[in-house]
């Protein structure tokens, strides 16, 4: 460990005492209250909109609308994409930043019911909880915004609107435009089926749409005259197969099918496969990347078929910030954990009985995870943020413990009072976390050491989906 590591440790040592000490602001929980029925209104209509990535109209509407109705000064439209914004009060002082998502995932459809019951009227859900992630990061900006009101602090509060993380990368384009580039720091929270605030790191990715082009031919009277782009599909997919037994055991990489053909006697001229490729590291991801375009060229080289390929995204990976976790894991651990009523208790115990191999059980959501160092296989645009600009983020329970993220069940619990009790929850702890900020310049130095400390004085910025314009009708 080197003699600066050890300085900051320390500093931060003495400095955690005396923010542990700072007592829960009467006022901002006099705020949280007064604008609950707003957001959590906010957070329902979000979730029943349900609005996949870039096409996030109304739920960026609504949540431009209740910011701006507090005096927040709003800049719409920014790096090119429609849905995505920024909201600022203050002129003067720090500059805080929270995040807010506010994109489903297609597919995934469920009611608020404990049980499987498919929506008919949606075409794709809140799995990962993003309605309460906007929410509920749009109430926190509102809180400290009347705190800083209330104790004539110089301060700016920032909240970022940031679609399409589920695969876009919204916030990427918002990190090469320079967006982020006056930012002191970053908060954001995530839903989960427990709560910490744990110094976590994660996979970054990239991903790509590989399409492939044939010859069309009745596939019985005269298949010598076709050429099947699926096979240039099915033959990629076999050699990227294969390839797993030789890439690093931290490797992920997955894909679907897209487009795949109309009629079984039909020769289909035209395929497509989309892949996903991560790794904790950049630089393997891209070697990774490149591997398995290979096996694209090598796929149509042996199906007589043409095939291009257009990057649709990549992320960085989490850069932990010790000092920013361990301040946040205080404030969540000085505001609790989660009760439920009876009623609540109810719907979590049926729906636990559908999950499979639960890592929780019912009960957990009234603790708070001890603070630790934690590695997590997905992956998310909040990387790019963090590698630029001290960041941290909490994670709370919205769902029943042992909920996977991304399942039918995130989607029901995520339109209930048990996703509310969390949206709450976050807030509070967000507004807190940049509260103790504002009066802790010391901490904001600390943090903005670590990260130089961690991505080394030559870092350079360079997102993994170079020089692309955002993918805005990648859910088409």
């Amino acid at each position: 460990m080197g003699t600066q590591t050890i300085k900051i440790q320390r500093k931060f040592i003495a400095l955690a005492a005396i923010l542990l000490a700072f007592p829960i602001f009467a006022n901002v929980d006099r705020s949280i209250k007064s604008h609950q029925q707003s957001f959590e209104d906010a957070a329902m209509k979000i979730w029943n909109w349900n609005e996949v990535g870039y096409q996030e109209t109304k739920s960026s509407g609504l949540l431009q609308s209740l910011l701006a109705e507090e005096d927040f000064s709003i800049t719409t439209g920014v790096a090119g994409i429609p849905t995505a914004f920024i909201a600022e009060y203050g002129n003067k002082g720090p500059v805080i930043a929270i995040m807010g998502e506010f994109d489903a995932l297609p597919g995934i459809m469920q009611t608020d019911n404990p049980f499987r019951d498919v929506r008919e009227d949606a075409g794709a859900g809140h799995a990962c909880g993003h309605h309460m992630f906007g929410a509920a990061s749009a109430w926190a900006a509102v809180a400290v915004k009347e705190w800083l009101q209330e104790n004539k602090i110089d301060g700016r509060i920032r909240f970022y609107g940031t679609p399409a993380e589920e695969g876009g990368s919204g916030k990427v384009y918002m990190v090469r435009e320079g967006l982020f580039d006056d930012v002191d720091v970053v908060l954001h929270w995530h839903p989960d089926s427990t709560n910490g605030a744990p110094s976590r790191t994660s996979n970054s990715n990239k991903s790509a749409k590989f399409t492939f082009k044939g010859i069309s031919a009745h596939a019985a009277g005269s298949p010598h005259k076709g050429r099947s782009a699926l096979d240039g599909v099915e033959a990629m997919n076999m050699m990227v197969n294969m390839m797993r037994e030789h890439i690093p055991q931290e490797s992920r990489i997955h894909y679907v099918i897209t487009k795949g053909g109309e009629a079984p006697n039909v020769i289909p001229d035209h395929a497509e496969v989309y892949y996903y490729v991560r790794h904790p590291e950049m630089k393997q991801v891209e070697e990774l990347f490149e591997r398995v375009v290979n096996t694209a060229r090598g796929a149509a080289t042996g199906t007589d078929t043409k095939m291009t390929y257009e990057v649709m995204h990549g992320n960085y990976s989490l850069l932990p910030n010790d000092v920013l976790q361990k301040l946040m894991h205080s404030k969540l651990a000085a505001r609790g954990g989660i009760k439920y009523t009876k009623e609540e208790q109810a719907f979590a115990e049926e729906i636990y009985q559908t999950l499979l191999s639960p890592s929780s059980k019912i009960g957990d959501q009234e603790t708070i995870n001890p603070w630790r160092t934690s590695h997590g296989y997905g992956s998310t645009d909040v990387g790019d943020v963090s590698w630029v600009v001290p960041t941290a983020g909490a994670r709370i329970a919205t769902w029943v413990p042992g909920t996977a993220g991304h399942s039918w069940q995130a989607v029901a619990a995520g339109g209930t009072s048990i996703g509310l009790k969390g949206t709450k929850l976050a807030a509070e702890v967000l507004a807190d976390t940049a509260i103790a900020l504002y009066q802790s310049p010391d901490t904001i130095e600390l943090a903005r050491q670590e990260r130089i400390q961690r991505v080394g004085k030559d870092f350079n910025y360079i997102p993994l989906l170079g020089d692309r314009l955002p993918p805005l009708d990648y859910r088409n």
